[in-house]
């Protein structure tokens, strides 16, 4: 008779990082707009701008979705090997490919509104209303062109199914998969082995995708570059799990590893034309490492209990990032013509998104058919009654 494998217990710290990492899309799409430089993933920018928040998106972009595709495989290796191959899935299924087709259309005209409508009122344009509405004349504007911000749930499920093969392939594999994970671990176990085991990872795909900057990729045919940069941490994270017994590990210098982050991150963003080719690799790849070990050591440090708070945070979490986009795109043209700093523009974006994204999942989503639809049940709205 096989013996039943025991299912891991929630892990709220990683559940919370999770949450928050997929939060700061927030932050960094209120911020976006009033760069100093051009950037070219966005269209929109407003006259008023501060270095500040150039500062903020590059932080952020240095580590957010590196983070998140490794908690991704990290949950992704726990459905594999608990719920086994069927379950996992009809999980992923249900949890990323279906809302990824359904708010990929009902999200697009929302999109193509709110940048076309802000991006004339910054031209200018007196009747941007007007104009951005006239886009809708030609029906096939419905019709999606690119993935938008959803681009990383396209990318998760290109992951996630390369990954299934992989992991039935080495199952196939023990002697292999065995050696593995005791390398793991011995390199979880040493501190600076982390940093310089994964930081060369890391630096050899930029080597091999010939660039030390992975753009965002929203084409509906897939990067490579994109595809194979996101994989390498996914897949670590999925290892991960089964070394998931070393987590504590994570808090050994984690607040070193947070302030050496930012330090080599502030030197690198405040001198960046100063560097070589191979600098920018070497530099980057250990960058991110100490972001990863310390961001996550101080989850696990602070954030291992329940907290019915942070429970309802990560329950949200999925609709925020859904629907935030068109908001943070959209405001900025309503106050365009306010004489305020950059600064306070960017705060006032995001907190009127924050709180319109929360009231509308605590109102309109957490108990109705849409939770459910997200999340897999639908929740009471009551903190007292969220349990562990």
């Amino acid at each position: 008779m096989k013996s039943q494998s025991r299912r891991t217990t929630r892990i709220y710290s990683l559940d919370s990082l999770r949450a928050i990492m997929m939060l700061l899309g927030l932050v960094l799409h209120s911020a976006i707009t009033y760069e100093v430089y051009e950037n070219s993933a966005w269209s929109l920018k407003d006259s008023i701008t501060h270095i500040s928040n150039d500062y903020i998106v590059s932080l952020i972009h240095t580590f957010r979705m590196q983070i998140f595709f490794l908690i991704a495989g990290f949950f992704g290796s726990m459905l594999f090997y608990e719920r086994k191959l069927l379950k996992m899935i009809k999980n992923r299924a249900e949890r990323i490919v279906f809302p990824f087709i359904v708010f990929l259309f009902l999200l697009w005209p929302t999109v193509v509104f709110a940048f076309s409508y802000s991006g004339l009122v910054f031209e200018g344009d007196v009747n941007a209303l007007e104009g951005a509405a006239s886009l809708f004349s030609n029906l096939f504007i419905l019709v999606p062109r690119h993935t938008f911000h959803l681009w990383f749930l396209y990318y998760l499920v290109l992951i996630t199914s390369i990954s299934i093969i992989l992991a039935l392939v080495f199952q196939k594999l023990p002697s292999i998969t065995n050696y593995i994970s005791v390398l793991f671990n011995w390199i979880i176990n040493r501190s600076l082995a982390r940093i310089v085991m994964f930081s060369s990872i890391t630096a050899t795909v930029y080597s091999l995708i010939g660039s030390w900057s992975v753009a965002t990729s929203i084409s509906l045919v897939p990067n490579f570059n994109t595809l194979i940069y996101y994989f390498v941490f996914y897949i670590i994270g999925w290892v991960l799990f089964k070394s998931k017994h070393l987590l504590y590990k994570f808090m050994k210098y984690d607040w070193l590893s947070m302030i050496l982050a930012l330090v080599v991150f502030s030197i690198y963003f405040f001198m960046n034309s100063g560097f070589s080719y191979i600098s920018h690799i070497i530099i980057k790849s250990i960058m991110v490492w100490l972001f990863v070990f310390g961001i996550i050591g101080l989850f696990i440090r602070y954030a291992s209990s329940h907290s019915s708070i942070m429970r309802y945070v990560s329950d949200a979490s999925y609709w925020v990032y859904l629907i935030h986009l068109p908001l943070t795109a959209i405001i900025p043209g309503f106050i365009s013509d306010w004489i305020i700093p950059a600064t306070l523009k960017f705060l006032l974006v995001f907190i009127i998104t924050g709180v319109l994204c929360f009231l509308s999942y605590h109102y309109l989503v957490r108990g109705t058919f849409i939770g459910q639809f997200l999340n897999g049940r639908r929740y009471s709205s009551r903190l007292s009654d969220i349990r562990e």
